[in-house]
C-alpha cells in the first residue's frame, strides 16, 4: 500500500463532532477506490472514526498518533 492519498484533510483544532463531519462531506464526494488522508488533534476523533469505519464500511486503513495528532487513512469502497 502506497501512502499516496487523493485528498488531504488537516482539521486541527476543529472539536467533535466537525473532524468526522467534515470527512464524511468529503468522502460524499470522492469516487469508489480513493483515499483521505485526515490529520486532528481533537482525542475524540479515535473512537469516532473507529466506530463510522465499522458502521460505514469505510477502510480505516491507517490510523497513528503523532504528538497530539491524530491522523486517518480512509478509503472508499
Amino acid at each position: 500500500m502506497s501512502d499516496q492519498v487523493d485528498i488531504e484533510l488537516d482539521l486541527s483544532g476543529l472539536h467533535c463532532p466537525m473532524p468526522l463531519l467534515k470527512t464524511r462531506q468529503a468522502l460524499n464526494k470522492m469516487q469508489s477506490g480513493m483515499t483521505i488522508r485526515v490529520i486532528s488533534t481533537d482525542p475524540g476523533s479515535e473512537r469516532d472514526f473507529q466506530v463510522f469505519s465499522r458502521q460505514s464500511g469505510i477502510a480505516l486503513e491507517k490510523f497513528e498518533k503523532s504528538d497530539n495528532h491524530f491522523i486517518y487513512r480512509l478509503r472508499k469502497p
